[in-house]
């Protein structure tokens, strides 16, 4: 039997305002947003390419809004998702190398496979990094 992880619930103050940022900043796709009652609104956006959905709503966590630390995405190339991101207004970190030394600024060409990180946060300062993974070992 398999057993996937396909939603996160990711606590938010402002779910417009969150939406925004996940689907305009990140180009996450929206999948459905609806409001449920007069006070309560679930927006469910997924990663492009993820088989894993982030839900963002008013009323569905008992987590506070910027709690959730520690959200991880991949990619197969961390620079061009850097750029990405940077170009869509997100503030990112730099591409930053982390291993037995901690963590440091990535060289320009060096390999990023499994090592490579970048984070941000959303408006409501839940935090996320970026890793890369290019292939599998």
């Amino acid at each position: 039997m398999n057993w996937t992880l396909e939603v996160v619930v990711v606590p938010v103050s402002d779910v417009s305002r969150a939406n925004a940022f996940y689907s305009e900043q990140l180009g996450f796709r929206v999948d459905h947003d609806t409001q449920v009652s007069p006070t309560s609104r679930v927006v469910q956006l997924t990663p492009p390419g993820s088989g894993c959905s982030v839900v963002l709503g008013n009323a569905l966590q008992q987590m506070a809004a910027g709690s959730l630390k520690g959200l991880q995405l991949v990619v197969s190339d961390l620079r061009i998702a850097h750029a990405e991101l940077t170009r869509r207004g997100v503030k990112v970190s730099e591409v930053s190398v982390i291993g037995a030394g901690g963590r440091r600024t990535a060289q320009d060409g060096e390999a990023l496979n499994y090592v490579g990180f970048i984070f941000f946060s959303d408006p409501d300062g839940n935090a996320w990094a970026v890793q890369q993974i290019d292939s599998r070992q």
